[in-house]
């Protein structure tokens, strides 16, 4: 009761200062999606439906300026929104963008590099896919791992479940090498293979060479591998981030300018991340953290807002508060 009183207090200060500071500088609120596609499961919340998303847009050209990720934002005369991607999945280019290009809206896509072209899904979506499954399973999983190493029960779906809530957030500290390898022990368990379901793959290189031909598109990086840079040495860092501007760059033979950091909350990433995108001449950098950007903001830590799968209705009313959280 304590924790939710203070939490309410911190809040109402928060939004008491934000509305000032709305009367002093007009916010540019950055908009976090990820999917347009209608999924059958979705426990990551990441996929909008495409008539939720068609809803959106259509509220945000009546009531907001909608202006690019990498523009000069200094001269916003009334409250301004951006749309970004993150993670580079195929139904950005074969659901999200047709919907964009009818709407005329623009959209900034940040494409994780490593997965463009390739039958596997993303790490998350795969482990959904052989943790969660709907096959007989064996009793136990094991977690071959020096550092990590641990058993689960998994014959029944709530032991499942606790495996799946649990390894999640250790994949996600885990570094490339070290994800591979437990990806490769949770197949073994399974006994299923690398390739992922169509609904879950990322795009291809040319649906990546549609989008960047759109008008209404800008492409950012958003590492190779997506995982967290502060779980990374500076070395392994600058691999990430620059790595995943020169993929793009080569792939589609124009400059790539910004970048977003995998999952981006402030525990995401450090000082080393925000130091290495100013050396490898990223002009802005969105991070996943809520709050509104105005001329002040750090362009390298810019705060986005996620969007869930919410209707018309629901979607204004989040809107109308993001304007002051």
């Amino acid at each position: 009761m304590l924790v939710s009183f203070a939490q309410k207090v911190v809040r109402a200060a928060r939004t008491t200062r934000n509305r000032l500071l709305n009367i002093i500088d007009q916010p540019v609120v950055v908009l976090m999606y990820h999917r347009v596609t209608l999924l059958p499961a979705d426990p990551q919340m990441l996929a909008v439906t495409p008539e939720n998303f068609r809803a959106h847009l259509r509220y945000l050209k009546r009531n907001y300026n909608i202006v690019r990720f990498e523009d000069d934002w200094s001269d916003v005369e009334k409250p301004a929104v951006v749309i970004t991607f993150d993670d580079g999945y195929a139904d950005n280019a074969i659901e999200a963008l047709p919907i964009i290009e009818e709407m005329g809206v623009p959209v900034t896509f940040f494409i994780t590099t490593g997965t463009v072209g390739t039958r596997q899904e993303f790490w998350w979506d795969e482990l959904e896919r052989l943790i969660l499954g709907d096959w007989a399973f064996n009793e136990q999983f094991i977690l071959d791992d020096s550092r990590f190493g641990q058993v689960w029960p998994t014959g029944t779906v709530t032991e499942r479940e606790k495996l799946y809530r649990e390894i999640h957030p250790l994949m996600k500290k885990a570094n490339a090498r070290c994800r591979a390898d437990w990806r490769r022990q949770v197949r073994h368990w399974a006994d299923a293979g690398e390739e992922g379901r169509e609904i879950n793959r990322a795009m291809s290189l040319e649906e990546l060479h549609r989008m960047a031909d759109s008008t209404w598109v800008t492409i950012g990086a958003h590492t190779v591998t997506h995982t967290p840079l502060s779980s990374l040495p500076v070395a392994e860092q600058r691999d990430e981030i620059i790595g995943s501007r020169m993929h793009l760059e080569n792939w589609l033979g124009q400059e790539i300018r910004v970048f977003s950091y995998p999952f981006g909350t402030r525990r995401d990433y450090t000082r080393d991340s925000v130091a290495l995108c100013k050396e490898a001449g990223f002009v802005k950098v969105a991070a996943n953290v809520p709050g509104q950007a105005h001329r002040w903001t750090d362009p390298y830590r810019i705060p986005r807002q996620i969007v869930r799968n919410w209707d018309g209705a629901t979607f204004a009313r989040h809107m109308e508060s993001f304007r002051v959280l």
